[in-house]
């Protein structure tokens, strides 16, 4: 088990999958498995052995999918807008 490996790519899961951003365009495991392939790619980029990778590759697979189907809703530009008018009302709400 790479623990080093696992770490950088839950990091890579939090940075390139955010929670709701699924189009109904793809469904959830095509969209798991182009990420997945797109994840494996770069962690060869980042010089991960394939050892490392191959030892991972159902967990990994597991935690992309899970990204993948979270439909937790959150709307970022709702939020900049409201803390935008926060900032400029200086009333905080």
């Amino acid at each position: 088990m790479s623990k080093r490996f696992l770490r950088w790519a839950e990091t890579w899961i939090e940075d390139n999958i955010p929670p709701g951003a699924n189009p109904d365009v793809e469904s959830h495991a095509a969209r798991a498995k182009r990420l997945t392939e797109q994840l494996f790619a770069e962690a060869a980029a980042a010089k991960f052995s394939n050892f490392e990778a191959d030892e991972e590759r159902e967990r990994i697979a597991s935690l992309v999918l899970a990204a993948v189907a979270d439909s937790t809703d959150f709307d970022y530009d709702t939020y900049t807008l409201k803390y935008l008018l926060a900032q400029e009302n200086e009333d905080g709400d």
